[in-house]
Protein backbone atom coordinates (compact mmCIF):
# COMPACT_ATOMS: atom_id res chain seq x y z
CA UNK A 1 0.00 0.00 0.00
CA UNK A 2 1.06 3.60 -0.78
CA UNK A 3 2.31 6.28 1.92
CA UNK A 4 -1.03 7.89 0.61
CA UNK A 5 -2.99 4.82 1.60
CA UNK A 6 -1.79 4.10 4.92
CA UNK A 7 -2.50 7.93 5.33
CA UNK A 8 -6.35 7.78 4.45
CA UNK A 9 -6.28 4.31 6.54
CA UNK A 10 -4.95 6.41 9.75
CA UNK A 11 -7.43 9.55 8.73
CA UNK A 12 -10.33 6.69 8.61
CA UNK A 13 -9.49 5.47 12.25
CA UNK A 14 -9.58 8.74 13.89
CA UNK A 15 -12.98 9.25 12.18
CA UNK A 16 -13.80 6.29 13.63
CA UNK A 17 -12.50 7.24 16.90
CA UNK A 18 -14.40 10.29 16.34
CA UNK A 19 -18.04 8.80 15.93
CA UNK A 20 -17.77 6.59 18.87
CA UNK A 21 -17.18 10.45 20.56
CA UNK A 22 -20.35 11.89 19.33
CA UNK A 23 -22.32 8.52 19.90
CA UNK A 24 -20.80 8.37 23.51
CA UNK A 25 -21.00 12.12 23.87
CA UNK A 26 -24.69 12.25 22.69
CA UNK A 27 -25.71 9.58 25.53
CA UNK A 28 -23.62 11.70 28.07
CA UNK A 29 -25.31 15.00 26.86
CA UNK A 30 -28.53 13.46 27.86
CA UNK A 31 -27.68 12.37 30.88
CA UNK A 32 -26.54 15.68 31.64
CA UNK A 33 -30.00 17.44 30.46
CA UNK A 34 -32.09 14.78 32.35
CA UNK A 35 -30.23 15.48 35.63
CA UNK A 36 -30.73 19.82 35.04
CA UNK A 37 -28.33 20.54 33.14
CA UNK A 38 -28.00 23.98 30.68
CA UNK A 39 -25.54 24.74 28.14
CA UNK A 40 -23.70 27.25 26.86
CA UNK A 41 -21.75 28.26 24.09
CA UNK A 42 -24.38 27.06 21.72
CA UNK A 43 -23.02 29.96 18.51
CA UNK A 44 -19.66 28.60 17.92
CA UNK A 45 -20.46 24.41 17.88
CA UNK A 46 -21.65 24.71 14.46
CA UNK A 47 -18.30 25.88 13.45
CA UNK A 48 -16.55 23.70 15.67
CA UNK A 49 -18.07 20.64 13.95
CA UNK A 50 -17.10 21.96 10.75
CA UNK A 51 -13.76 22.66 11.31
CA UNK A 52 -12.67 19.30 12.99
CA UNK A 53 -14.54 17.34 10.43
CA UNK A 54 -12.83 19.61 7.60
CA UNK A 55 -9.49 18.73 9.55
CA UNK A 56 -9.81 15.05 8.48
CA UNK A 57 -11.06 15.51 5.01
CA UNK A 58 -8.39 18.52 4.43
CA UNK A 59 -5.88 16.39 5.07
CA UNK A 60 -6.83 13.53 2.88
CA UNK A 61 -7.58 15.85 0.19
CA UNK A 62 -3.87 17.46 0.62
CA UNK A 63 -1.97 14.36 1.07
CA UNK A 64 -3.83 13.03 -2.22
CA UNK A 65 -4.08 16.16 -4.21
CA UNK A 66 -0.84 17.35 -3.70
CA UNK A 67 1.21 14.10 -3.84
CA UNK A 68 2.16 14.46 -0.51
CA UNK A 69 5.33 12.47 0.53
CA UNK A 70 5.64 10.29 3.71
CA UNK A 71 8.97 11.98 5.27
CA UNK A 72 10.04 9.62 8.31
CA UNK A 73 11.81 12.27 10.52
CA UNK A 74 8.66 13.87 10.64
CA UNK A 75 5.55 11.59 10.08
CA UNK A 76 6.88 9.08 12.66
CA UNK A 77 7.18 11.41 15.58
CA UNK A 78 4.09 13.43 13.89
CA UNK A 79 2.38 9.67 14.79
CA UNK A 80 3.60 9.44 18.36
CA UNK A 81 2.02 12.78 18.72
CA UNK A 82 -1.67 11.78 17.34
CA UNK A 83 -1.53 8.33 19.54
CA UNK A 84 -0.59 10.49 22.80
CA UNK A 85 -3.24 13.11 21.92
CA UNK A 86 -5.82 10.18 21.81
CA UNK A 87 -4.68 8.94 24.84
CA UNK A 88 -4.80 12.54 26.84
CA UNK A 89 -8.41 12.70 24.84
CA UNK A 90 -9.31 9.60 26.23
CA UNK A 91 -7.98 10.05 29.69
CA UNK A 92 -9.97 13.40 29.83
CA UNK A 93 -12.87 11.47 29.12
CA UNK A 94 -12.71 8.60 31.18
CA UNK A 95 -11.87 11.31 33.97
CA UNK A 96 -15.23 13.17 33.32
CA UNK A 97 -17.26 10.53 33.02
CA UNK A 98 -20.68 11.00 32.19
CA UNK A 99 -20.19 14.76 32.59
CA UNK A 100 -18.17 14.15 29.25
CA UNK A 101 -19.53 16.05 26.07
CA UNK A 102 -18.84 17.49 23.03
CA UNK A 103 -20.65 20.68 24.35
CA UNK A 104 -20.54 22.83 27.23
CA UNK A 105 -23.27 21.56 29.87
CA UNK A 106 -23.03 22.47 33.26
CA UNK A 107 -25.11 20.28 35.93
CA UNK A 108 -26.04 22.33 38.63
CA UNK A 109 -24.45 21.09 42.14
CA UNK A 110 -21.85 19.13 40.54
CA UNK A 111 -18.32 20.24 41.49
CA UNK A 112 -15.50 21.15 39.29
CA UNK A 113 -13.90 17.81 38.27
CA UNK A 114 -10.16 18.41 39.54
CA UNK A 115 -8.80 14.88 39.16
CA UNK A 116 -6.57 13.13 36.16
CA UNK A 117 -5.06 15.47 33.56
CA UNK A 118 -7.27 17.95 35.51
CA UNK A 119 -5.33 18.44 38.29
CA UNK A 120 -2.56 19.46 36.59
CA UNK A 121 -4.26 21.62 33.45
CA UNK A 122 -7.79 23.28 33.27
CA UNK A 123 -8.14 22.22 29.96
CA UNK A 124 -6.31 19.03 29.13
CA UNK A 125 -9.00 18.30 26.16
CA UNK A 126 -7.62 21.06 24.30
CA UNK A 127 -3.77 20.22 24.67
CA UNK A 128 -5.09 16.96 22.76
CA UNK A 129 -6.68 18.55 20.08
CA UNK A 130 -4.30 21.20 19.48
CA UNK A 131 -1.52 18.91 19.45
CA UNK A 132 -3.56 16.50 16.99
CA UNK A 133 -4.79 19.01 14.94
CA UNK A 134 -0.99 20.04 14.24
CA UNK A 135 0.15 16.18 14.30
CA UNK A 136 -2.39 14.46 12.58
CA UNK A 137 -1.84 16.10 9.09
CA UNK A 138 1.90 16.11 9.61
CA UNK A 139 1.60 12.61 9.39
CA UNK A 140 1.39 13.16 6.12
CA UNK A 141 3.15 16.21 5.28
CA UNK A 142 -0.11 17.90 4.98
CA UNK A 143 1.23 21.49 6.40
CA UNK A 144 -1.09 23.29 4.42
CA UNK A 145 -3.82 21.61 6.37
CA UNK A 146 -2.10 21.64 9.90
CA UNK A 147 -1.33 25.60 9.49
CA UNK A 148 -4.97 26.61 8.24
CA UNK A 149 -6.11 24.38 11.04
CA UNK A 150 -4.03 25.66 13.61
CA UNK A 151 -4.83 29.28 12.88
CA UNK A 152 -8.67 28.59 12.87
CA UNK A 153 -8.39 26.32 15.75
CA UNK A 154 -6.79 28.82 17.69
CA UNK A 155 -9.34 31.38 16.85
CA UNK A 156 -12.67 29.06 17.84
CA UNK A 157 -10.94 27.67 21.13
CA UNK A 158 -9.77 31.19 22.23
CA UNK A 159 -13.99 31.49 21.91
CA UNK A 160 -14.78 27.95 23.39
CA UNK A 161 -12.79 27.83 26.31
CA UNK A 162 -13.66 31.62 27.46
CA UNK A 163 -17.64 30.37 27.27
CA UNK A 164 -16.47 27.08 28.94
CA UNK A 165 -14.79 29.33 31.83
CA UNK A 166 -17.45 31.48 32.31
CA UNK A 167 -20.09 28.25 32.64
CA UNK A 168 -17.51 26.59 34.86
CA UNK A 169 -17.78 29.48 37.19
CA UNK A 170 -21.21 28.26 38.35
CA UNK A 171 -20.19 25.22 39.81
CA UNK A 172 -18.81 24.52 42.96
CA UNK A 173 -14.80 24.19 44.07
CA UNK A 174 -13.78 20.83 43.29
CA UNK A 175 -12.98 18.80 46.14
CA UNK A 176 -9.45 18.40 47.25
CA UNK A 177 -7.42 15.58 46.21
CA UNK A 178 -7.01 12.83 48.93
CA UNK A 179 -3.61 12.05 49.50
Amino acid sequence: MSAAGWFTVLVLLVGVERVAELVLSTRNAAWSMAQGGREYGLGHFPAMVVLHTALLFGALAEVWLADRPFVPWLGWPMLAIVVASQALRWWCIGTLGRRWNTRIIIVPGLPLVGGGPYRFLRHPNYVAVVLEGVALPLVGTAWITALVFTVLNAALLTVRIRAEDRALALLPAAPAPSR
